[in-house]
């Protein structure tokens, strides 16, 4: 009988410090998420639903002067929103601009599995970008507004900039991805190189189909990256990653269900499409606003090479590349403060032109 009173003791003692526990981390967070909600003086912090072509997608609107200049920041994959880390980046840029951030269809706080069915193509996209742009403008009193795209936020948003060159101040390409098949093609190019002495490596190598990039591709490439220390996380954050997930101020605990409940598989088929490759940049060179890239010396998921010989192509009416060192595709992560410090270089140039 004394055993088991003090196996219940023991029980209740665990449960109260449990709940304890669970008590106190959810009452730290949401002193954590009271704090980022508050908006600055001057300034703007929201975040809403908007209708586009059928659908409710997620914007967040954070700045320190409402009266600086606007930018729409594209986060990558397609399909990889970055809603749940990325306010930490954004809001560094936030005094020079007003940031927009948007979860894209069907992903991120956007997502609905109803829209799993829905084939996406680059006209669906391209709408999707104007309305949002529109939207953005007049919720702000803006003329236009600059893209900062990341990824496929970056062939994403060059497509705009180049479609509705009239909404848009500038674009600024983030790992500045150019056409699909040149870039696999490129990846394995170099993966020869870098694996010429290891036959594992080589093995690996060949198992790659940069004309037919399917998930086991990838998959592969991946796993060369680790190998020789060019994958997106090499360099790792200059943040605390774990706590600006704790305490984003944009997610509820329903938001983290459905995040992980989240299933890819219209963006799996998407990124093999003919409707994907028609976002190709290759001979779409006349942008009648500036142009700007940010990569890193490093990147080979979008090949940096492949980058700068697009950029040197392009025409526009100013144009400048800015290369970071020893930076690998998860540059605005792994230094967030450098790529800050660029973001409003940027945007002292465009001031003074």
């Amino acid at each position: 009988m004394k055993k088991k009173c003090r196996i219940f003791r023991a029980m209740k003692w665990a449960a109260v410090l449990v709940l304890s526990f669970v008590t106190v981390f959810f009452l730290v967070r949401a002193i954590g998420q009271a704090v980022r909600r508050q908006s600055p003086a001057g300034g703007i912090n929201e975040s809403m639903y908007l209708d586009v072509n059928g659908t409710k997608q997620w914007i967040s609107i954070y700045g320190k002067d409402i009266d600086n200049p606007v930018l729409l920041y594209l986060h990558g994959g397609p399909g990889s929103s970055t809603s749940y880390f990325d306010y930490v980046i954004t809001r560094k840029w936030a005094d020079v601009y007003t940031i927009v951030t948007w979860d894209q269809r069907n992903c991120g706080k956007s997502y609905d599995p109803e829209q799993n069915d829905t084939a996406l193509t680059k006209d669906l996209f391209l709408s999707d970008g104007k309305k949002v742009t529109e939207y953005v403008l007049d919720y702000l009193s803006k003329d236009k507004l600059t893209i900062l795209g990341h990824s496929w936020g970056s062939i994403y948003g060059a497509n705009l900039v180049l479609e509705y060159p009239e909404y848009y101040e500038c674009f600024i390409g983030a790992g500045q991805f150019v056409d699909c098949l040149e870039n696999e093609q490129a990846f394995q190019q170099e993966a020869y190189l870098w694996a010429q002495n290891d036959e594992e490596m080589l093995r690996l190598v060949n198992q790659l189909t940069p004309d037919n990039p399917t998930a086991e591709h990838f998959s592969v490439k991946n796993t060369i990256m680790q190998k020789y220390g060019y994958d997106r996380m090499a360099n790792g954050a200059d943040y605390n990653l774990i706590s600006a997930v704790i305490f984003n101020p944009y997610y509820s605990v329903a938001d983290w269900i459905q995040f992980l409940r989240t299933e890819m598989s219209a963006y799996l088929d998407f990124y093999p499409s003919e409707e994907f490759a028609s976002f190709s940049l290759k001979g779409k060179v006349d942008y009648e606003v500036p142009f700007y890239n940010i990569n890193g010396d490093k990147d080979y998921q979008t090949n940096y090479q492949l980058a700068q010989e697009y950029f040197d192509e392009v025409n526009a009416p100013y144009k400048r590349m800015f290369l970071m060192q020893n930076m690998t595709h998860g540059l605005l992560e792994s230094d967030s403060e450098g790529f800050s410090e660029i973001v409003h270089q940027i945007a002292e140039i465009e001031r003074e032109r």
